[in-house]
């Protein structure tokens, strides 16, 4: 019998870079949390999304780096 030699899929690195993007993503719905009366503040309907959306496609790049 010949013995197949699997390799992994993802490696150290990309598993690494997924958690780093994980931590990007809840940064951005922590950073959209705010005082009841700042509803429309900058930090919640604009640079929170931005983080939120960098995560994801930090994500995405996490996934698909080799």
């Amino acid at each position: 019998k010949q013995e197949q030699k699997t390799e992994m899929v993802f490696t150290k690195e990309n598993y690494k870079l997924l958690l780093i993007s994980i931590g990007i993503v809840v940064l951005g719905f922590i950073l959209m949390i705010g005082t009841e009366g700042d509803i429309y503040d900058t930090r919640r309907t604009l640079i929170a999304p931005m983080v939120v959306l960098f995560g994801f496609g930090f994500g995405i790049y996490a996934v698909l780096k080799k």
